[in-house]
């Protein structure tokens, strides 16, 4: 392929109710989407960090300057454009793996179109559907939480996922496994909320018989969740401390994880999404797809993603009217607690023109093309 131009689309949708966890509370999806313009097909993707650097490192902003002034040069200099040239490309850029991972899957997405290949083919999907989960945000009483709990049951998700903090964990946890029985697969997350302090605390949390816990320390410290793994029986889960296979092979030898969250854009995209899975699948370790709220830009990729064998529990790659009244897509429909994988070319999908129009908040070009309109 040859590389002709590279737009940024911001956009900002509102979310259905406000989505809250231990760095901070969410109603809209503010961020951007990148579309890519090549001589074989066309290609999108979305950036999936937000404005401000609370969950990760990387924002809006930052992303866009990183992609326009140090990564783009780079891909267009490249001979044979592919997205699996990308990653060389671009080693020297330290970090930035949501930037990267923007710019691989857009340029993957006009790849595959060109040869008429679904992701999910490309990938290695074993699965036309896969089991879908919910996040439930942290609410401001019990009851309002069991509310929600109650709703996504009845919405059909199969596996509920309970953000947690200091101050609220063990009581909403204890009142929704009362309410709706052991049976219930039930996960908690901590967004690196606790401290290896916190280990006695947390093992109470093992009475409830829960999945998993999530992220429960600081990010990047695999010693301490290993301590706290020899502390409590409920199997720790890797997410903000994984970065690539070699880290998630760390973690494993380390017993610092029982479980891999793998989120493509927090490791770079899907080619190295795949090594992930494919490590901790070697291992005999459970992977599962997390989420960033994401658009259906951002969902369809997950989709194939969370169709390969290794991703034995439900991830949360819920329906879009989880967090939007209206998508910039296709909605993607819950179907008996599931959802299908996008099977024609690339990604499986694209904004749909009027949708995206309403929802622009500003279009710039970063490579070729016009100036910002």
């Amino acid at each position: 392929m040859k590389l002709e131009r590279v737009e940024v689309v911001h956009i900002a949708l509102p979310l259905v109710t406000p989505f809250r966890t231990s760095f901070g509370t969410m109603t809209t999806k503010d961020t951007f989407l990148l579309h890519v313009v090549t001589d074989a097909a066309e290609g999108w993707s979305e950036f999936a960090a937000d404005p401000e650097p609370l969950y990760c490192s990387e924002f809006v902003a930052g992303a866009e300057i990183v992609l326009r002034d140090f990564l783009l040069p780079r891909v267009a200099a490249l001979p044979h454009l592919t997205a699996a040239a990308l990653a060389p490309a671009t080693a020297k850029i330290k970090g930035h793996e949501l930037a990267k991972a923007a710019l691989e899957t857009a340029l993957l997405d006009a790849e595959l179109r060109s040869y008429g290949m679904s992701l999910a083919t490309w990938l290695g999907a074993v699965r036309d559907r896969v089991p879908a989960g919910v996040s439930v945000g942290i609410k401001d009483s019990v009851p309002a939480l069991l509310d929600d709990v109650e709703r996504y049951l009845a919405e059909g998700y199969v596996r509920i996922k309970l953000k947690i903090e200091p101050g609220w964990d063990l009581e909403p946890v204890r009142a929704v496994r009362e309410r709706f029985g052991d049976a219930l697969p039930l996960q908690v997350d901590a967004n690196t909320a606790y401290s290896l302090a916190d280990a006695e605390h947390l093992r109470r949390l093992d009475a409830f018989g829960l999945l998993l816990i999530e992220e429960p320390l600081e990010e990047n410290n695999l010693h301490a969740h290993a301590r706290l793994q020899q502390r409590i029986a409920t199997p720790v889960c890797l997410d903000e401390s994984l970065h690539s296979a070699r880290d998630t092979a760390s973690a494993i030898a380390m017993d610092a994880c029982r479980v891999v969250n793998v989120k493509p854009a927090r490791v770079g995209g899907y080619l190295e999404a795949r090594r992930i899975h494919d490590v901790a699948h070697a291992h005999g370790v459970p992977v599962w797809c997390g989420g960033m709220l994401e658009t259906g830009i951002g969902r369809a990729p997950n989709l194939a993603l969370a169709a390969l064998p290794g991703f034995t529990l439900p991830g949360d790659t819920s329906a879009s009217s989880r967090y939007f009244a209206e998508d910039i897509t296709e909605p993607f429909v819950l179907q008996d607690g599931h959802l299908p994988v996008p099977r024609t070319p690339g990604i499986g999908t694209e904004p749909l023109p009027e949708a995206l129009r309403r929802f622009t908040t500003a279009r710039r070009d970063l490579y070729g093309g016009r100036a910002e309109r």
